[in-house]
């Protein structure tokens, strides 16, 4: 954000103000300078002695302000960033009383952007003065030597007070080129940060020669020997092979971190496999383009993440061009239009920034409509109905049934007994599938499946006995 919206900002200087200064202060140069050698060319040299050393002034000042410069903007990019986890992070900082603790650390990091902007400040103080000395010492230089001259009735005494004149004009648009220089040395840093990010290559992008995928699509979904980790040492998900019919329901469930998430995540290619491949109708996700990919998946998460705007405007970012028919009849099937049409003003009530003035089932609700509006032929839930209560449950259960009609659907759930009706439920474990099945021969297994939901269940024999006294310590033990 620093970058985009600070070091962007700084182009401003270079394109309305440096470079225009620039233009008019070397056309004045040239032609003080044409005027000054008609007059006399060996003056005109001698007024020249300064100048290799502001040249070589110049080429110093950008070799450690460009720098400095870009310390700063480095500096005020933390400084924002460490803001904005603090507004944003504002009730967890009242909930541990940490408002003393966070106040110092945003004042160290106040002070090392005070203390970067100084740095640069006090070395654009020292250039200044040093093109003034070198300009002056330019003009003692003429003084001496057109003294000399005008003694020896070489030169005329008017002639030698115009070239003074003349000089004055000469030396005027060096000190204006050397603050355009400051400005554009200011710019270029900035330019520099600004660069990094345009240069950076996405992780995942569009291949060469990539295809259209053939509209509409079936939605069968094959993983064929799937390996990928997030980095090279560790590996999420190994050998994973798996297939999922036209329209069918599949759930992965299993502990926390066996990369069910990641699993989904492969599909509309957030990340690329590091080995075999992904097919949606037999097509290598890889060799389709990006759009064509992922207009054909909705995805409804967990973490619901709703823009600052309507109600109306967040419902249509699942495609842009639906009718306000089409919204209402999307918000009806999520189960959302009762608690929409209650809000102030409907559909046009701002909701705020991530929907804080929503409730997280009413959040949940507007996910669901945004990828019932968006209609896509395969379905991505990621534990969808976490985090409600039992009323608003049920209602996102039955949004979500009805957005899973005719959908190949692939649910991330660690609430099993909403993925019991599921055509084929994956347990996955230590990188790769543990067992797969439908829910009445995964309980028949007595494995991972059955010991889950022996667990959620609160089965009888999960039994809780107490160690030592009265007062000693809770002792839970799972009995086979």
């Amino acid at each position: 954000m620093s970058r985009m919206v600070n070091d962007s900002d700084k182009f401003e200087l270079l394109i309305a103000h440096a470079i225009p200064d620039i233009a008019v202060n070397v056309l004045t140069l040239i032609s003080v300078t044409v005027v000054l050698v008609n007059m006399n060319w060996q003056l005109t040299l001698l007024s020249m002695v300064p100048i290799p050393f502001i040249l070589i002034s110049l080429r110093l000042f950008a070799r450690y302000v460009r720098p400095a410069f870009r310390e700063r903007q480095q500096e005020l990019g933390e400084l924002n960033a460490i803001l904005n986890d603090n507004i944003s992070g504002i009730r967890e900082i009242k909930t541990f009383t940490r408002e003393r603790i966070e106040t110092r650390r945003i004042d160290g990091r106040v002070d090392r952007y005070r203390d970067s902007l100084l740095h640069a400040l006090k070395m654009m103080a020292t250039f200044q003065p040093f093109i003034q000395f070198t300009s002056a010492l330019g003009t003692i230089i003429l003084i001496y030597f057109g003294g000399k001259l005008a003694f020896d009735q070489v030169l005329t005494v008017a002639d030698l007070v115009g070239f003074f004149l003349y000089l004055e004009l000469f030396y005027q648009p060096l000190h204006h080129l050397s603050g355009a220089w400051e400005q554009i040395q200011e710019a270029l840093a900035s330019a520099d940060r600004v660069t990094e990010l345009l240069d950076e290559v996405p992780e995942v992008d569009d291949a060469e020669n990539a295809v259209a995928l053939p509209v509409p699509i079936k939605g069968g979904i094959t993983l064929q020997d799937v390996r990928f980790g997030y980095i090279p040492e560790e590996t999420v998900l190994d050998n994973v092979s798996l297939d999922i019919a036209p329209q069918s329901t599949v759930a992965l469930v299993g502990p926390t971190g066996v990369g069910k998430t990641t699993l989904a995540g492969l599909i509309p290619r957030f990340y690329d496999v590091d080995e075999g491949r992904i097919c949606i109708d037999g097509i290598d996700v890889r060799r389709l383009a990006l759009d064509d990919l992922r207009a054909q998946i909705s995805i409804v998460l967990q973490d619901v993440f709703l823009f600052h705007g309507t109600v109306l405007d967040n419902i249509l970012f699942g495609r842009a061009d639906a009718t306000q028919e089409e919204v209402i009849a999307a918000a009806q099937v999520a189960n959302a239009h009762d608690f929409i049409q209650q809000l102030p003003q409907g559909y046009d009530t701002v909701i705020g920034e991530r929907g804080v003035k929503l409730s997280g089932g009413q959040k949940q609700r507007l996910s669901i409509a945004r990828a019932v509006l968006k209609d896509a032929p395969i379905l991505i839930l990621d534990e969808a109905t976490s985090s409600v209560d039992t009323e608003t449950e049920r209602l996102i259960q039955q949004a979500l049934d009805r957005l899973m009609q005719g959908k190949t659907t692939l649910v991330i759930a660690h609430r099993l007994s909403t993925i019991r009706s599921a055509d084929q439920i994956v347990v996955l474990g230590n990188g790769g599938i543990a067992e797969r099945g439908n829910h009445d021969e995964l309980m028949a297994q007595r494995g991972i499946y059955w010991h889950l939901n022996r667990v959620q269940s609160q089965d009888p024999t999960l039994v809780v006995e107490r160690a030592g006294d009265a007062d000693g310590p809770m002792t839970a033990h799972i009995r086979s």
